[in-house]
């Protein structure tokens, strides 16, 4: 080696693990604020609302006591079904929005 030459230092991936944590801190607290976050759809001109966490996680069923006055148990449950899976939906997209950053970043690290 020629005398004088200095040799930039070999970085052994030190800078990528460092990312690789700080990401991982990232999501970790991305996932705790989403099952914090709650989301709420009503169906049934807003007879039944349905309350979830972006993790999915139900948290409520609320029920106008108007629609128990005349009981049609296949109505009831055709509109609880309804506003589950549109709190699913909602819960879902909050999810994606929160934690689309770092899918992105895994994506471009090949891990996507």
């Amino acid at each position: 080696m020629a005398k004088g030459y200095n040799r930039p230092p070999v970085n052994r991936g030190g800078g990528m693990m460092a990312q690789i944590q700080q990401m991982q801190e990232q999501m970790a607290q991305a996932q705790a604020e989403l099952s914090e976050a709650t989301v709420s759809a009503s169906v049934g001109g807003g007879v039944i609302t349905i309350t979830m966490t972006g993790d999915q996680v139900c948290k409520s069923v609320e029920i106008a006591p108007e629609l128990l006055e005349d009981p049609d148990v296949e109505m009831l449950q055709d509109l609880i079904h309804s506003g589950i899976n549109a709190a699913l939906e909602k819960s879902r997209a909050m999810a994606e929005e929160k934690m689309s950053p770092f899918t992105s970043m895994l994506g471009g690290l090949g891990l996507g």
